[in-house]
């Protein structure tokens, strides 16, 4: 049986390595990562962009293990765990939350320096700060006009911890607190991924109960993407298909739920055009999120395989990859990562996951024991 504790240490370290290993290839598409890399299956994996010009990577630098916003927005949700130890909602993303992103200096990676992370954050993870601060927001409200994207989901996972067990609770908390960040599919997301980690933490769960509980949880645009997404992967599963089959199916799929293809960059071109990208729908889907349960569904819940296939699917590798992570390392725990890439991500992050990880199983296993108190007294009223 693999202990809290170590499930907690498979979720961060999961993180870490997903959105490393994704983030030297994201925005590449499938035949650009084929065509570059052939398979990135390696922490050690040059970022496609290392030779570019500063006008293109922005003083940045990829690879080697170095992690992206997704980590970094993972640590920040913990460590306002560590501060309030108690659930928490809209209102903890517009003050505890904030300071950890806006006004707290740690290393980014990314940068080789200390900074703040709203520094190293894209436009919609930017958006709490303007709504939160500068508008000075319901805080429950502070998702309404942002572009929907996966950045509440990237990062919810802890959600999914502390309410481990208990998928419907989790979803409910997540959906509480990113209503701060993110509206719409990508607030839906949000809550389905918490729910997913949250069942990952039974003993004895299948890739088959994480996918239901998915799409019990599940509404509209992302409902149905997860369920097309899941039900073609155990067909070309069954099939043995090829990759390239593998992708061409998927793509598909995902296409009327998530419009922007592999077009991904944001060109002067496209000023004044028209599109669906971004916007709130009800018939929409993150990508990320389907394609994670999918490639795991593939490769019937393999850890490094479905990471693997994740991150070489394209597009926005580093989330996928983290998705895929966060449900596989709370199912299988820490002992499932190697120890080498454990070091690799330590060691060139200058962070201890490990650490941090032990610090946050002590707390969520508190709110854990407290819920259970709590539901016990519940029951007792209709006992006596």
């Amino acid at each position: 049986m693999v202990s809290f504790q170590n499930r907690v240490k498979g979720v961060i370290l999961a993180t870490a390595l997903g959105d490393a290993m994704g983030a030297t290839i994201e925005k590449l598409s499938y035949d650009e990562i084929k065509d570059q890399y052939g398979r990135v299956e390696s922490l050690k994996t040059k970022w496609y962009k290392t030779d570019a010009p500063y006008e293109v990577t922005q003083g940045k630098v990829r690879g080697n293990g170095i992690v992206t916003d997704d980590t970094l927005m993972t640590n920040a949700l913990i460590n306002v765990y560590l501060t309030e130890g108690r659930h928490l909602d809209a209102y903890d993303m517009g003050n505890e939350f904030i300071k950890e992103i806006v006004y707290k200096k740690q290393y980014i990676p990314e940068f080789d320096k200390e900074a703040m992370i709203i520094d190293r954050l894209f436009y919609p993870e930017k958006y709490i700060f303007m709504r939160h601060i500068l508008a000075n927001c319901e805080p429950r409200e502070g998702g309404i006009g942002n572009m929907i994207n996966c950045g509440a989901a990237m990062y919810i996972a802890p959600i999914g911890i502390v309410n481990a067990g208990n998928p419907k609770a989790a979803y409910d908390e997540a959906i509480l607190f990113a209503s701060g960040h993110q509206s719409s599919y990508g607030l839906e997301a949000a809550g389905v991924l918490a729910a997913c980690v949250a069942k990952a933490f039974e003993n004895d769960v299948s890739i088959n109960d994480i996918v239901e509980v998915a799409l019990c949880y599940a509404k509209d645009g992302t409902k149905k993407a997860i369920k097309e997404l899941t039900e073609s992967a155990r067909e070309l599963r069954d099939q043995k298909a090829e990759m390239d089959q593998v992708i061409k199916v998927l793509h598909e799929k995902i296409e009327k739920y998530s419009p922007m293809k592999d077009d991904v960059h944001r060109k002067i071109d496209k000023i004044g055009v028209p599109s669906n990208h971004y916007t709130p729908s009800r018939l929409f889907s993150i990508e990320e999120l389907p394609m994670a349960l999918a490639f795991i569904v593939l490769n019937e819940g393999e850890f490094y395989s479905s990471i693997y296939d994740g991150i070489n699917s394209g597009r926005d590798t580093d989330s996928i990859g983290v998705m895929v992570g966060v449900i596989l390392g709370a199912m299988y725990g820490v002992d499932i990562i190697k120890s080498e890439d454990i070091s690799l991500l330590e060691a060139t992050n200058k962070t201890n996951f490990t650490q941090l990880a032990e610090n946050f199983s002590q707390v969520a296993e508190k709110i854990i024991k407290s819920d259970i108190l709590l539901n016990e007294k519940r029951t007792s009223l209709f006992n006596d």
